[in-house]
């Protein structure tokens, strides 16, 4: 497979060149959560009836639950807080005709998005590859340079790329961690299940966002496959506390990609030490309810639907 000169697949051996320090940088206090390893933090978005972002909400306004135990919250704070992030582009062949304007809504949402943002570019089709040269960059340049090193063809290892930028993601410096992905088809090619993808993005304090940009041609050549797709990108979302967009047609994709960097800046932090300190790995559901002020009618919430407890590693072996 020819590859871009910088290219190179994702893993354990990849050595990405260090990240430029980002211009400006504010003191860390400004935004980082000195969390102890088994706080677990919560990025909420709460919207009205309108679908509108509700800002300026107290902490009194929150109730947050793990399975079904209500927990006392320990940090709570609304602020436009930097992130590190990965953009996961679909590259398989028949992405061809839709990347420039994909590169080009990934454009507006890094456009949109914090100035102090981190981030690396992730192209994928049977395989899955980082452009080191421009990994975890701040420059709106290097970004663009990336995104436009293409050779779409192939098939579609969705999986397999996310479960690869998760771990890749780690390495990432702030706080808040995103991952956007776009597709057009079905994952056919990955060695990894969509089970297996969920759990690992639920291992990861990470929100997931997806677009679907199926054509009206993809649709009818194998309606079933682009459902079983849209449902793969809801799960991937809906765990993580992120969304999954359809868009009607491709150009509506750069008022997604805005959508999605203000959902980014307008979200709340909350965080807390579990009742259960049990250290056994099990999953534990979250839930957070919204107490609206009054007069301020119906308010909904989203985060992540739970989280996988740490493990206290057995000695002895």
């Amino acid at each position: 497979m020819a590859l871009a000169q910088q290219d190179a697949p994702i893993s354990p051996s990849s050595k990405p060149a260090a990240p430029p320090a980002p211009p400006q940088e504010p003191s860390p206090d400004t935004y980082k959560i000195k969390a102890a390893v088994n706080m677990v933090v919560l990025h909420a978005s709460v919207l009205n009836d309108r679908s509108a972002f509700v800002p300026g909400l107290k902490e009194e306004n929150f109730r947050v639950f793990e399975d079904k135990v209500e927990q006392k919250l320990s940090v709570f704070k609304q602020e436009d807080v930097p992130v590190s992030f990965g953009l996961v582009v679909d590259n398989s062949g028949s992405m061809r005709a839709k990347r420039p304007q994909v590169n080009a809504a990934a454009m507006t949402f890094i456009k949109t998005s914090n100035p102090q943002d981190e981030g690396f570019v992730v192209n994928f089709n049977d395989d899955y590859y980082l452009d080191t040269e421009h990994d975890f960059t701040s420059d709106l340049a290097e970004m663009k340079t990336a995104l436009e090193r293409i050779d779409a063809r192939g098939s579609t290892a969705l999986f397999d790329a996310v479960i690869g930028s998760l771990d890749h993601l780690r390495k990432g410096t702030r706080d808040k961690k995103v991952i956007l992905v776009v597709t057009d088809g079905e994952d056919n090619a990955s060695r990894h299940t969509l089970e297996q993808t969920v759990e690992q993005a639920q291992r990861n304090n990470a929100l997931i966002y997806a677009v679907g940009v199926f054509s009206d041609d993809d649709i009818k050549h194998d309606h079933r496959a682009m459902k079983r797709a849209r449902t793969a990108l809801s799960q991937l979302a809906n765990a993580t506390g992120g969304l999954a967009f359809f868009p009607e047609s491709v150009d509506d994709t750069e008022s997604i990609c805005t959508q999605i960097a203000r959902d980014l800046r307008n979200q709340y932090t909350l965080a807390y030490y579990p009742t259960n300190a049990a250290r056994d790995g099990s999953f534990r559901t979250v839930a957070v309810d919204v107490i609206p002020p009054r007069g301020m009618g119906k308010l909904s919430v989203r985060t992540r639907s739970g989280y996988y407890a740490p493990r206290t590693p057995t000695s002895g072996n």
